[in-house]
């Protein structure tokens, strides 16, 4: 079973919820799970051998959640290349915004952990809330097919 570190941006809750909901998933399967709420580098920095899973709502104008934001921040100015890292992205967004701003802040932390030589398990989830009323419902079938894969 895999060490996994949950990174959550969330603005209004949802993200934090769907968080909850994966990392009590991945406990039910014997992952071994931890959520972070405000997460900084020394927090994703441990995890740079094991599994990372980046859940994220996004803000304003395709941002990433003030929350998170400082921890993207710090791996873009310090850009520690993470080559043995697994990671995951459920970015979630409204589409009604524009293509460009849709699942923005997922968006960015997935080209930069592309960029920093992190490994993706399995491609970007993009929640849309004008879709899927019900984000978490959306998230647990990826995070079966993500759990297969990190065993």
């Amino acid at each position: 079973m895999a060490t996994i570190g949950v990174f959550v941006g969330s603005v209004f809750g949802g993200a934090e919820e769907v968080a909850e909901e994966i990392v009590s998933e991945l406990k039910t399967h014997g992952h071994d799970a931890e959520l972070f709420t405000d997460p900084s580098l020394d927090d994703f920095l441990a995890y740079r051998d094991q599994v990372a899973l980046v859940v994220t709502s996004t803000t304003g104008q395709g941002e990433i959640p003030e929350n998170l934001l400082p921890l993207y921040t710090a791996l873009n100015d310090q850009f520690p290349l993470m080559p043995s890292l697994n990671y995951g992205v459920i970015a979630m967004g409204d589409s009604s915004y524009g293509e460009d701003r849709y699942c923005g802040g997922g968006r960015q932390f997935d080209a930069l952990l592309q960029e920093l030589q992190a490994k993706p398990v399995t491609s970007r989830l993009d929640i849309d809330a004008c879709v899927n009323f019900d984000p978490a419902e959306a998230a647990l079938p990826w995070l079966q097919d993500f759990m297969k894969k990190v065993q």
